[in-house]
């Protein structure tokens, strides 16, 4: 091969790539020891459809039911330009809402038409951009000059490859700075929401806000124009009726930019990755078994929520002690297998000289297990 992108395909096989999107990035950046989903988001290896290829389908992901669901209260939303949408996003930023504004649909127009579709999106968000960064006190910025951005494309370096991104929605000119709209069917009962999935959208969000960032310094403006304040629009209580919700991502970008510094590039993954190794959808679970065993994975209990291998890897990972988790894995300083951590617990084997603190800890705590349960049984 010629070039990663030539190496990409044809690990891809004869299927069209599947595009990264916040999600993928959110997951991948919450693991980036990972080589195995690195190298096969990069080549835009549809995920799911391989987990049930090698007979490990994923745990996880919408119903159909409730991906309609999130598609008709996002039309709900959006309805009439936006002017629903316009009135929320304002009286919860506590500014005016403007007598109108600007809507300008950015949304797909097709396989082919990416990279006209970003520049425009570039474009028309650099054009609309304030004159300078405020803080969010109600009523600055030129608010009667407001603009909605329905579905802008925007770009990311993830790994050294740049992928694009699409916001549900971009609000230019409210409270002086632009905000990133997230719409999620997920309902807000009684003023709260499930946790975890406000975590999830709020990790999402930080990437089309630190995506839009650098378009803005691309284009010579100041980056703390784009709010880290997003605004999160749920349903409420049981019904559709739309409320909107302010989310601090601030957190969520520190530990985005520093994992996405921190990832290794493609190229250099690549590298280590053997020349025959493929994810081809077409090819038989047997071949795309033993090819996935030759490419690193670093499974974690939290993988089972964020990736659709992860059955196949937990599976892979048993009698490891990276199955029980990061801490855990820590803990033992790099004892790998279960059964040896039991055996050096028990007094069974003879630690190495770099084992003897894990040992003594893990000898330690199986003398307290053996009290406890003598106690219960006295």
């Amino acid at each position: 091969m010629t070039s990663s992108e030539e190496r990409l395909a044809a690990i891809r096989g004869g299927v069209p790539p599947k595009r990264h999107n916040a999600r993928t990035i959110a997951a991948l950046t919450g693991n980036p020891g990972c080589t195995r989903r690195a190298v096969l988001d990069g080549a835009g290896v549809d995920k799911p459809r391989l987990a049930e290829r090698i007979g490990f389908p994923a745990g996880f992901g919408q119903s159909r039911f409730a991906i309609t669901r999130g598609n008709a209260f996002e039309a709900q939303v959006k309805a009439d330009g936006g002017a629903e949408l316009l009135r929320l996003v304002a009286e919860r930023l506590g500014v005016p809402v403007p007598a109108a504004a600007t809507w300008t649909d950015l949304g797909d127009g097709g396989p082919d038409d990416t990279a006209a579709r970003h520049r425009r999106s570039a474009e028309l968000l650099a054009g609309a951009a304030p004159g300078d960064a405020t803080d969010d006190a109600p009523g600055s910025g030129t608010d009667a000059d407001a603009a909605l951005f329905d579905h802008p494309l925007l770009g990311l370096d993830v790994a050294g490859r740049r992928v694009h991104l699409e916001p549900d929605l971009v609000a230019a000119r409210l409270a002086g700075r632009f905000h990133v709209v997230e719409i999620k069917s997920f309902a807000v009962v009684d003023g709260q929401a499930d946790p975890a999935k406000v975590s999830a959208a709020a990790t999402q969000a930080a990437v089309y806000v630190l995506a839009l960032r650098e378009l803005l310094v691309a284009a010579g403006h100041d980056p703390e124009l784009v709010s880290h304040d997003v605004v999160l629009v749920c349903p409420r209580d049981f019904a559709n009726q739309p409320m909107a919700s302010l989310v601090d991502v601030r957190k969520q970008l520190l530990v985005l930019r520093r994992q996405l510094d921190r990832m290794a590039r493609l190229d250099t993954l690549l590298a280590a990755v053997p020349g025959d190794f493929t994810a081809d959808l077409t090819a038989e679970p047997a071949e795309l078994l033993a090819a996935l065993a030759t490419v690193e994975a670093r499974y974690a209990p939290d993988c089972l929520a964020a990736c659709e291998l992860a059955y196949f890897c937990r599976y892979e990972a048993r009698g490891h002690t990276g199955a029980l988790g990061r801490p855990v894995r820590e803990a033992l300083g790099g004892i790998a297998e279960v059964e040896e951590v039991l055996a050096l617990a028990a007094g069974e084997r003879t630690p190495e000289p770099e084992q003897e603190e894990a040992a003594a800890l893990l000898r330690a705590a199986a003398r307290l297990r053996a009290d406890a349960l003598a106690g219960t049984t006295a």
